[in-house]
């Protein structure tokens, strides 16, 4: 664990050979940066100390030798560059200069980083590219074809009102009250406009055709495209509920989802949260922190035991029961009269508002209409291809061959989005680059964060190393004896390491 009370080392003035182990990363400054110094065998690297995601220590992290890996939420870096090779990061690290002078390393002067450029000379290079989706694949795709150096029309075409923003800040931090308004988009205005990214607000897609390679708005407008990416995410599971005013209902997806739940909780003492799943329970615990009383109702007996199984589930459970969460599980709301809201079991429970957290499917009509292959999902090759040429699809509607548990899934996590939103952008390039990253996410609930890296749906057995009421274990889900996914409490290094075994188990293709 990085140490911030120490003081901090000046890396400029020299540090003895001797004190940077092989494979070892020494914490300093530069010029009153902080810095981190790295050795693997005779090669040498000076780079940022945070992560320039969400600032994590990665002096706590994983340094491979040629990549350094955050521990909160996984980005990875090129310690030779400083580049961003990984979301959730999209920034890179600032980077030094170093040289060694006998015995002792110094750190020299900051290294400009410079966008690679040879993509845009390459024969296959569309004409233009259009992006349909405001949401994280999207906002990728867009900022990595502009990194990697590509000089054509990038258009983003998306339905919601405001720019792509960090989603899974809407269900914690900013609705808890702990994020201002400013911190959730991703990229500011000033980003689009000089990268020249033509960012179109309030754009709904009306059709696609594949043979004129031609997008058709839904204000009859419409605009040719060399490659299309289609980014459509996923939309909110509705329910009917008996006798609920529109008023009433919320559901979470977009920023000013977010926002009326905020204003709806300033005035209000009493929620009800309709699912028990990761969105629900965030929300649950971010109306907490509001001092709001929340009653969370869900068909399951176990929250999350789908996905994390019945000890993890009934832990979180727990979590938010101290919290002052109220469960009714195995429940479903039959109807709401003014504020009250009646159960299954006919048991009444008193709600200012409703949240309704039951799941989401992916947006797809589009590449049903347009005839592309669909399974739950838009068909894609390991490339991100569809059916189509010159059409990719990233996101929450890809469902792609997964290399680690040897199905084709569709998965709907945030740093997966953003992921294939990048290696789209290559393979439009003429990159040919597999999609074989590690599924990864992120939970948080109070004080306590859970990651999960990789795909489990079915498992034979379940490895608690530590201790779920310590808050700090490691949970290993398998089947036939192969690790196919690894959640963790309070061992993010870990976690990083189980994210390292699996990519080495299946080394990327070129």
């Amino acid at each position: 664990m990085a140490d911030d009370t120490a003081p901090k080392r000046d890396l400029k003035r020299g540090i003895p050979i001797a004190e940077l182990v092989d494979g070892g990363m020494l914490a300093g400054e530069i010029d009153g940066e902080d810095a981190l110094l790295l050795r693997r065998g005779s090669a040498l690297h000076a780079v940022g100390a945070f992560c320039t995601h969400y600032h994590g220590p990665l002096a706590d992290g994983v340094f491979t030798g040629e990549t350094l890996r955050c521990p909160w939420h996984h980005a990875c870096f090129s310690v030779r560059t400083g580049e961003a090779l990984a979301a959730p990061a999209l920034d890179p690290l600032p980077c030094w200069r170093v040289e060694r002078v006998g015995d002792v390393v110094y750190a020299r002067e900051k290294i400009a980083m410079e966008a690679r450029r040879a993509a845009s000379t390459k024969a296959a290079a569309p004409t233009s590219v259009v992006i349909v989706g405001g949401g994280a694949a999207g906002l990728a795709a867009a900022e990595m074809l502009r990194r990697d150096g590509y000089e054509g029309t990038v258009t983003m075409l998306s339905a919601d009102d405001s720019p792509p923003v960090d989603r899974p800040n809407l269900s914690k931090d900013f609705l808890a009250g702990n994020a201002p308004d400013d911190w959730i988009p991703l990229r500011g205005a000033d980003f689009y406009e000089q990268n020249r990214i033509d960012l179109r607000l309030n754009a709904r897609v009306a059709a696609i055709d594949t043979a004129q390679r031609r997008v058709k708005l839904a204000d009859g407008k419409d605009l040719g495209y060399g490659a299309l990416l289609l980014a459509t995410g996923a939309d909110p599971v509705k329910l009917d509920v008996p006798g609920a005013q529109p008023a009433q209902i919320h559901y979470l997806r977009s920023f000013a989802d977010s926002k009326a739940i905020v204003v709806k909780a300033a005035s209000a003492k009493r929620a009800v949260v309709i699912g028990a799943s990761f969105i629900g329970l965030e929300v649950a615990a971010s109306l907490r922190a509001r001092n709001i009383d929340v009653h969370v109702v869900g068909p399951e007996n176990v929250p999350l035991e789908r996905v994390l199984g019945s000890e993890v589930g009934r832990f979180v459970q727990s979590l938010h029961e101290e919290h002052g969460v109220h469960f009714h599980l195995g429940q479903t709301v039959s109807r709401v009269d003014g504020t009250r809201v009646t159960l299954s079991d006919a048991s009444v429970i008193e709600a200012d508002f409703i949240v309704l957290g039951v799941g989401v499917r992916p947006a797809i009509g589009l590449a049903e209409k347009a005839g592309l292959a669909i399974d739950r999902g838009i068909v894609v090759d390991a490339h991100l291809q569809t059916s189509a040429a010159g059409v990719y699809a990233a996101g929450d509607v890809a469902r792609w061959p997964d290399p680690h548990s040897g199905e084709r899934i569709r998965i709907e996590h945030w740093v997966v989005a953003e992921r294939q939103g990048q290696v789209a952008a290559k393979n439009m390039l003429g990159a040919r680059v597999p999609f074989e990253a590690v599924p990864f996410f992120w939970s948080q609930h109070y004080d306590v964060a859970i990651n999960y890296v990789g795909h489990a749906e079915k498992w034979d057995s379940v490895v608690i190393d530590g201790a779920l009421a310590d808050r700090d274990c490691l949970v290993t889900y398998t089947r036939g004896g192969k690790t196919l996914a690894v959640a963790s409490i309070g061992r993010d290094r870990a976690s990083l390491e189980a994210e390292l075994a699996m990519e080495r188990a299946h080394p990327a293709n070129s």
